[in-house]
Parts: C-alpha cells; structure tokens; sequence
C-alpha cells in the first residue's frame, strides 16, 4: 500500500496494491497492522454505504463534536467523486484550508479523514456507491456541518449546482459552525 501525504496534516491518501488478473482483481482495502506500522493506530467500529443514483450529488461538509468525532476511511465501490476534505480544528495553520481528491472505482484511492475535519463529496457519475469506515457511531446530537459552498473556504467544486438534501442545504457558513477541535499540541 503506497501512503501519500497532503497538505493537511493527519490526511493521507491511501493507494492500495492491486493484483489484476484474467478473471478481475484483488486488493486489501484496508489492513490494520500496515496502518499500524506507520503509526496510525484506529479502531474502525462501524462501516457505512451510500447510493448515489445521479451525478452532481453532494454530500456534506459534515463532521460529529467531541467527543463523538469520527475518523474516517472513504472509498468508492463503484463510480466516482470529487472527495473534499476541510481543515475545522481552532489554531491550526491551515485551519479552514481543503484539499480536493477523485476517488473512484478505478484508481482506488483512498482517505482516511482524522478528527477535526469536515468531510464532503460531491458524484461525478450516476449510481456511485461510496463505503467508509469510521471509529465512533454516529450521534444524532453531536451531528454537525458546513454549508458546501462556503466562499471564505472557497472548494472549487466540480458541479456549481449540485443535488443537496434539504439538511445539508441549511448548515452554517465556517465563521457561524460550531467547533470544539483544536490543534494537539
């Protein structure tokens, strides 16, 4: 598994080994000890999936409180998205800054999403199906997000017009969210 770095420290890119043959593939998508071998010691408690039927859906910018925060591991079974990742912990130097990654069915990347960060993402073609893992269960009550199109952030988004649910049209704007990350020090 090749491991990549971002400009948002704690969130990697994870590129799993592929073994292709006459008959399809075969990949681990996730393997604790090698995680651990590199520091990353996370125990992954729920696993979750979601559908999308057309393109141009967007999900989040989403994140749990404290101390319900999740870490998540996201990759795509079938299809594609615009992955986006947004730094929300308080006194970080690149607090409020993102990163933008395609994962898809094809190229098989990975994200792994510490604590302290929203997460969204946005399908680039119809009937994705998006699965991740994450190491706390959600929580209705410490459920909070990001309205997705944020100037102060300013995500360069692959659709100006995306499908939202009615929830995720309503989420505050950064300067408004209520946050309770700071940078471990």
């Amino acid at each position: 598994m090749k491991i990549k770095d971002t400009k948002l420290p704690g969130v990697l890119i994870l590129e799993p080994l592929v073994y292709h043959d006459h008959r399809g593939y075969f990949m681990e998508s996730y393997n604790k000890s090698l995680l651990e071998q590199i520091g990353i010691n996370i125990d992954f408690i729920q696993d979750n999936q979601s559908l999308s039927k057309e393109a141009g859906v967007l999900r989040g910018l989403h994140y749990q409180l404290s101390p319900k925060a999740q870490t998540k591991l996201v990759r795509v079974c079938s299809g594609a998205i615009f992955d986006v990742i947004v730094d929300i912990r308080q006194g970080s130097p690149t607090f409020g800054q993102w990163i933008g990654v395609i994962l898809s069915e094809e190229n098989k990347r990975e994200a792994l999403i510490p604590k302290g960060f929203a997460h969204g993402f946005c399908t680039l073609v119809p009937n994705t199906i998006v699965f991740y893992k994450v190491d706390q269960y959600y929580s209705r009550e410490h459920d909070r997000g990001i309205i997705w199109d944020d100037p102060e952030i300013g995500i360069d988004w692959p659709n100006s017009n995306p499908i939202l649910s009615a929830k995720d049209q309503m989420l505050p704007l950064l300067k408004n969210a209520e946050l309770n990350f700071a940078v471990k020090e």
